[in-house]
């Protein structure tokens, strides 16, 4: 499968919301201000993060030959663009060491995407190790949009 590139400057973006993020902790100094980041994550916590799609990294098992993923692969890409076409498939990626493939899908759980990758031919066939890593929203940069009139009043 080939990958899909994501422009350059939401690539930029993330990273900048990610790193804002991760810094934004270390910046808070005051004991007011740490108290009131105690309390947002506080209430993050509690919250389940909500899951927006499942990463799925597929690895050819330990003795698989090349030529049985071969063999499946042609039914497998077809499954795969259907997938892709009714948006189940959100990006699809070429694992750098060759091994295999990295999916995003559109799933709400990883029991959802087990029983898509447990329909298509590699599946089916057992060739692939499959490993699901639910993602969602980064929940740090909520403190970026907390009000703060609000947890001022509820100290």
């Amino acid at each position: 499968m080939t990958a899909l590139k994501r422009p350059m400057g939401a690539l930029r973006s993330v990273v900048v919301a990610f790193v804002l993020a991760l810094t934004g902790g270390s910046l808070m100094t005051t004991p007011a201000a740490a108290q009131t980041q105690t309390q947002t994550q506080s209430q993050t916590q509690a919250a389940a993060p909500a899951v927006t799609g499942v990463f799925v990294i597929l690895t050819v098992k330990q003795g698989v030959a090349r030529e049985q993923v071969m063999a499946v692969l042609p039914a497998e890409i077809r499954a795969t663009v259907q997938l892709y076409l009714g948006g189940k498939i959100r990006e699809w990626y070429s694992r750098g060491d060759g091994r295999g493939v990295v999916l995003l899908l559109d799933t709400r759980d990883v029991a959802e995407a087990q029983a898509i990758m447990d329909g298509l031919p590699l599946g089916q066939a057992h060739l692939m190790d499959h490993d699901y890593i639910p993602v969602g929203p980064l929940q740090p940069l909520g403190l970026l949009v907390a009000n703060p009139a609000a947890t001022k009043g509820a100290q």
